[in-house]
């Protein structure tokens, strides 16, 4: 593959660092959005640590996703955009339009920049949040063709800025992309290697547990993918011609009740382990305790209710092979660890 310039959004993220190795080790070249360039130096002592290669491939700009300063300059010259930075806020959160404005908005603004800069394909990184919340709990398999149901039970504003974000890009294509293609990406709960001191996504559930914050486990099941795993996939629907105008469902395996992520990290990690949960939450205390504690009470509609998911799509376009989700789990771990 002849090497492509690819412009990365939310450069200092967690699914971004991982894409930037990636395209890095792929021979790309490759620009990082941040919102500062005061944060160049840390960002890039990040990818360092995490074992950047061809460093010099790697150059950053400031933009915001709130403001049009900025896009024009990223896009200049670029042949793909990955749209990766959204804000990241599940569960409870005091504004709704806190995070489904910057998160609508934002990606409107990329596709905007992204059109008039000639580029060809934006690869936007959607959630599961888009597909499989707010539906009724049977036994059906979400695929890309689901989405969720915006005033559905359990649906928070998380689920309604990824849904509401990849709707509004989806109608934006259709109505006035001027050839610019789009293909967007729908992982399930992202966990995998942490890079630098922020702790990210659904890797906040393995911190909570070795760091003896989640005494308990509630009865809930999370689907799990590994954010390398995540990144390839991003690449692979860079270039491919199939991938245009697709969605891709990015999950793999059954979905792990927190009790056996839990087992998981004990397994691995031994003592560094200890403070892992080993008991699990009756459902009713987990309802009772959701009338007087509001941030609880999204958990509430999933408990016991483990969803099916199909990569068969991703596996069959972009011939993406994913990890077993165990090694997401220890990944994370090992790493929390491992940095004291």
């Amino acid at each position: 593959m002849n090497p492509q310039h690819v412009l990365v959004t939310g450069g200092s993220g967690f699914i971004a660092g991982h894409c930037i190795l990636h395209l890095l080790e792929q021979g790309h070249v490759v620009r990082a959005t941040i919102r500062s360039l005061a944060k160049e130096a840390t960002a890039r002592g990040v990818l360092r640590d995490a074992g950047m290669v061809h460093a010099d491939r790697l150059s950053f700009v400031a933009a915001d996703l709130l403001g049009d300063d900025g896009w024009a300059q990223a896009m200049a010259g670029m042949d793909i955009v990955l749209h990766v930075a959204s804000p990241v806020k599940p569960g409870r959160v005091a504004d709704e339009d806190a995070v489904i404005v910057p998160a609508r908005e934002g990606t409107l603004r990329v596709l905007r920049a992204t059109r008039d800069a000639g580029v060809r394909r934006v690869v936007l990184t959607s959630a599961f949040h888009a597909v499989g919340w707010g539906h009724p709990h049977d036994g059906h398999v979400f695929t890309e063709a689901d989405w969720t149901i915006l005033d559905g039970s359990g649906v928070d504003a998380y689920a309604k800025s990824k849904t509401l974000a990849e709707r509004a890009a989806w109608d934006f294509i259709a109505a006035e992309s001027g050839g610019l293609e789009l293909t967007t990406m729908l992982p399930v709960a992202v966990m995998g290697p942490v890079m630098g001191k922020d702790v990210s996504g659904s890797n906040h559930i393995v911190q909570r547990m070795l760091d003896g914050a989640m005494p308990v486990v509630p009865n809930l099941f999370i689907p799990v993918v590994d954010v390398r795993d995540v990144a390839s996939a991003h690449v692979m629907a860079m270039t491919n011609p199939a991938a245009a105008g697709e969605r891709f469902l990015l999950s793999n395996g059954p979905a792990l009740s927190l009790k056996e992520i839990g087992a998981i990290i004990r397994s691995a990690l031994g003592d560094a382990a200890k403070r892992v949960p080993t008991r699990a939450l009756p459902d009713f205390v987990v309802r009772i305790a959701a009338r007087f504690n509001a941030e609880m009470r999204p958990f509430v509609a999933d408990l016991g209710y483990a969803k099916k998911t199909s990569n068969d799509k991703a596996r069959r376009v972009l011939g993406w092979t994913p990890r077993d989700p165990r090694e997401a789990i220890v990944a994370a771990a090992a790493s929390l660890v491992g940095r004291g």
